[in-house]
């Protein structure tokens, strides 16, 4: 499975319209993990309590055992070094998700942000654009941080 993976996000995120179900499991997985990447590297400063924090976040949300983690996170931080903007990732991520998924994916990047007790502005800003353009309203935003934060 980990090489199909490989194969198929070798060139960009894009699907096909012979697209499987998996397929779309793993580029929808990919997306969400590039963004929490790309969070990482806001602060110009790569923890390792975010990164661990990150592994944790990943296995938890989708279920993936530590193979397919190792390897989601190796393409996930190829892909955030290729893209261009938050864009790439938030145009699949909100074709596929549903409102709640799309909730639970914003209080997962306050899981990143906040894993190492330091919040950089930079960071709050990347959550704050990543909401806004997965549509994610102001309070839910808002209540994500809170219920993080506060360990909810």
């Amino acid at each position: 499975m980990i090489d199909a993976i490989k194969r198929f996000f070798d060139n960009s995120l894009a699907g096909t319209e012979q697209e499987t179900s998996d397929h779309k499991a793993e580029r929808l997985r990919l997306a969400s993990a590039a963004l929490m990447f790309e969070l990482l590297k806001t602060d110009r400063h790569i923890d390792k309590r975010e990164t661990d924090m990150l592994r944790q976040v990943l296995e938890t949300t989708f279920n993936l055992d530590r193979q397919q983690l190792d390897a989601i996170i190796e393409l996930a931080q190829q892909e955030a070094e290729q893209a261009v903007s938050l864009y790439e990732f938030t145009s699949l991520v909100n074709t596929e998700y549903n409102y709640e998924d799309k909730v639970l994916l914003v209080e997962n990047l306050w899981r990143l942000a906040l894993a190492d007790d330091h919040l950089d502005k930079y960071e709050e800003q990347m959550i704050r654009k990543t909401a806004d353009l997965l549509y994610v309203s102001h309070s839910d935003f808002i209540k994500s941080k809170l219920r993080v934060r506060d360990g909810n």
